[in-house]
């Protein structure tokens, strides 16, 4: 269902049945789950009733636990260079391949 929500198509079409149109049960599945989501915290991701033992849950249901992500390391580390005031205003900082950069820097070098 997450991504028959994400790309807006009805369950039935996802599976391979139908003819594309929303039926009575597509819309029944999409409406669950949107209701579902509600019940989401944006944060962390869990619902209320996976922690209340009184909803079937357990207060220990999930484990904090770290992870480091090379990528948003090396964002952290080059948002740290863009400077502060209107000169830095509208700067954007995000991860290319290499060989895209390269490629920019060849560019560039030809073109000055």
């Amino acid at each position: 269902m997450e991504l028959c929500h994400k790309w807006g198509i009805p369950h039935s079409a996802f599976r391979g049945h139908g003819d594309g149109t929303w039926s009575d049960l597509d819309r029944r599945k999409a409406l669950a789950y949107a209701d579902y989501l509600k019940t989401v915290c944006p944060s962390c991701g869990t619902r209320a009733d996976e922690w209340d033992e009184h909803a079937g849950g357990d207060e220990d249901a999930y484990r904090a636990t770290t992870h480091r992500c090379i990528g948003c390391q090396l964002l952290a580390d080059k948002q740290k260079t863009v400077p502060d005031g209107d000169e830095g205003h509208g700067v954007k900082v995000l991860l290319i391949p290499t060989s895209v950069h390269a490629a920019l820097q060849l560019q560039h070098t030809h073109h000055n």
